[in-house]
């Protein structure tokens, strides 16, 4: 069964509501964008696997734990870019995995138009960030390709996702963890999260028509 992560903390609920408001200016979105992605990388990490190991402090050697799992980090162009540099701040070792999909406005499904990933020596943990889970098609589309790669686990990371797409993901999906700041309860006509914030590529790269 997928695990939903919804995190109720303080700052999260706070930055969120400064990104939904239409008269925040991109310069202050894209810093809460960040900001909002590195609260959501701590909650998505906080099972990753540690090795024990020993270490020479100042005084004494003690003992201690360090993270040896290989980490992808998966963004879905183009606006995934958009939390990349937070989650590499908080995951500086992190590997960085581009997909490149984008949303047919007649069908809403996604099309697929960039992958560079290797045909085999998967990441350990993949992380595939995107900040509109919407009707979850590029969302699916981009775990299957991790999939394909034999990433053997993977998780979901958005700062605003639609019920119905957090439903597609968890039917086709049952081991993935989807980690979002808040579950909206529907789509639009044209497949937009309701009451969401937008286009948030638009918002992140100032393209808004």
């Amino acid at each position: 069964m997928s695990r939903l992560v919804v995190p109720t903390h303080p700052l999260i609920r706070h930055h969120l509501t400064r990104l939904r408001d239409v008269s925040t200016p991109p310069a202050e979105f894209r810093r809460l964008v960040q900001r909002m992605a590195a609260l959501l990388a701590y909650e998505a990490t906080r099972d990753i696997p540690l090795t024990k190991c020993r270490v020479q402090t100042p005084l004494v050697e003690t003992d201690g734990e360090t993270v040896t799992a290989r980490i992808g980090i998966v963004p879905i162009l183009r606006a995934g870019l958009g939390m990349v540099d937070a989650v590499m701040n908080f995951l500086p070792d992190a590997e960085v995995w581009h997909l490149g999909l984008y949303r047919d406005e007649k069908t809403a499904q996604p099309v697929e138009y960039y992958s560079k990933l290797p045909p085999s020596d998967p990441v350990d943990v993949a992380l595939v960030i995107d900040p509109m889970l919407a009707t979850g098609g590029s969302a699916v589309a981009a775990i299957k390709v991790l999939q394909r790669w034999k990433v053997p686990r993977i998780k979901m990371v958005s700062l605003i996702a639609s019920q119905p797409g957090v439903e597609s993901l968890a039917s086709q999906f049952p081991e993935l963890d989807i980690v979002v700041a808040v579950v909206d309860p529907e789509l639009n006509d044209h497949k937009y999260i309701v009451p969401g914030l937008g286009d948030a590529g638009d918002r992140i790269f100032n393209t808004m028509k």
